[in-house]
């Protein structure tokens, strides 16, 4: 990976353009990149934009670095074949963004005042609903292919900007207690149907108490994922080596294995 010492403006736009060629001749000579479009494209897109959220979790510099040319391959190629298409290409998908960005951000560019990031997201919000053919309703910005524990974070986080939330954090505790209280009395029902919605709104509110406590819900479900990953793969290892199976063991046993790979974690 390149050294610390950033590039000049000349270099990075030399690049940039360099990419570009690149990717014109492969569209040309190619038969794989000849045939791509953009719904070929999207299932990958996706899978890129996943890894480079693994590298970003990892905070691997070299594979962030990495991940971001292959999803920065897959805006260029968009743009391509909206080019060949007549739609518009990578002028104009730059000027569209650089004209939200400015319009977006009047305590930058225009004469309004936003001292805090709090502040500007509120104004931001409100913009997106003024551009003309932008979202009609405040939660219309919501893509409804995002992952549901991420979509319920943004449309809370939306909904809060223009006012709809608790007056003092604290009382969201009392809403967490009212939707574990409704599911467990599902449960005893034995109503699955009406239990699987009441974890919904359990789900719910625990996701708004994380955001009103500034916690990110999905990074800190992941850090459980890795940390049991962990764990578990360190449990299978230890089995392993005594020469046994992991079904051929109690979960006493399987305990004392857990307990060590905590242990091990603290140490370091």
């Amino acid at each position: 990976m390149k050294t610390n010492q950033p590039h000049t403006r000349e270099e990075q736009l030399q690049a940039f353009g360099r990419f570009l060629d690149i990717l014109d001749e492969l569209r040309e000579k190619c038969p794989w990149d000849r045939k791509q479009t953009n719904a070929s494209l999207r299932p990958n897109t996706i899978e890129e934009t996943y890894e480079l959220s693994d590298a970003l979790i990892k905070n691997d510099k070299d594979e962030i670095c990495k991940e971001l040319g292959d999803v920065l391959l897959h805006v260029a190629f968009y743009a391509k074949i909206g080019s060949e298409n007549g739609d518009f290409d990578m002028k104009d998908v730059c000027d569209r963004l650089c004209d939200k960005l400015i319009y977006r951000h009047p305590h930058v560019f225009g004469n309004e005042q936003a001292e805090t990031a709090g502040q500007v997201t509120q104004n931001w919000e409100q913009l997106k609903l003024k551009e003309k053919g932008g979202n009609t309703s405040v939660l219309s910005g919501v893509p409804s292919s995002l992952p549901s524990l991420i979509k319920a974070y943004r449309i809370q986080d939306k909904a809060r900007n223009v006012g709809f939330d608790w007056e003092e954090k604290e009382q969201v505790w009392d809403k967490v207690k009212e939707e574990f209280d409704e599911l467990q009395e599902e449960i005893a029902h034995l109503d699955k149907d009406k239990a699987e919605a009441e974890f919904g709104d359990l789900f719910f509110s625990l996701i708004n108490a994380a955001r009103l406590y500034n916690i990110n819900p999905d990074n800190a479900l992941e850090r459980t994922n890795q940390k049991f990953t962990h764990r578990f793969n360190y449990l299978e290892e230890q089995t392993i080596k005594k020469g046994r199976s992991l079904k051929e063991m109690t979960l006493g046993e399987m305990d004392v294995i857990w307990e060590e790979a905590k242990k091990l974690e603290k140490e370091k």
